[in-house]
């Protein structure tokens, strides 16, 4: 029997993020077993300023799929069926799901223009620190640094309005 591969993926919603949210970590399961999920985190909308914050969370996805299945196949499905419109003027326009493949094994690879691992992850706290959850041990491809020293570094400098959000689970 062939491993299952260990996909991190990044979630994030700013329309109705309290429905969204789960439902794609529902929709992810269909793929696999998700093995492990984060605490939901609030955060101000990066870029694009004029718009409701952002929920974010993380999922770790036990699957048989590979990278480019997750990125070019299961991610935009979910994101279709969860009514994600991208607006080609505004990347960082409001959403109802945001669905990243982050982390894929400790490979590091290219799936079209997608770098894994994300170079973001130590650059975003509502990356790291839900991505930290799932396994602070993790050592990021390339940096020798696990998830949970980043996360700690960039919660240092964190500015306010990243917040757990206790009221909302996946």
């Amino acid at each position: 029997m062939n491993e299952l591969n260990r996909a991190f993926l990044a979630l994030g919603s700013n329309i109705e993020p309290e429905k969204h949210l789960p439902w794609a970590v529902q929709k992810l399961a269909e793929y696999g077993t998700v093995s492990c999920k984060s605490s939901v985190w609030q955060s101000a909308p990066a870029g694009y300023t004029e718009q409701p914050d952002f929920l974010n969370a993380a999922v770790l996805l036990e699957t048989d799929k590979d990278a480019f299945q997750i990125c070019h196949e299961i991610v935009p499905i979910i994101e279709r069926e969860l009514k994600r419109v991208r607006d080609p003027l505004n990347k960082n326009g409001p959403r109802t799901i945001d669905i990243d493949l982050v982390l894929f094994n400790s490979d590091q690879l290219q799936v079209e223009h997608r770098i894994i691992p994300d170079p973001e992850i130590d650059q975003r706290v509502f990356l790291a620190v839900p991505l930290a959850e799932l396994s602070p041990d993790y050592l990021l491809p390339g940096q020798n640094r696990s998830l949970a020293a980043i996360a700690e570094e960039l919660s240092k400098h964190n500015q306010s309005g990243f917040v757990r959000r206790e009221d909302i689970c996946l």
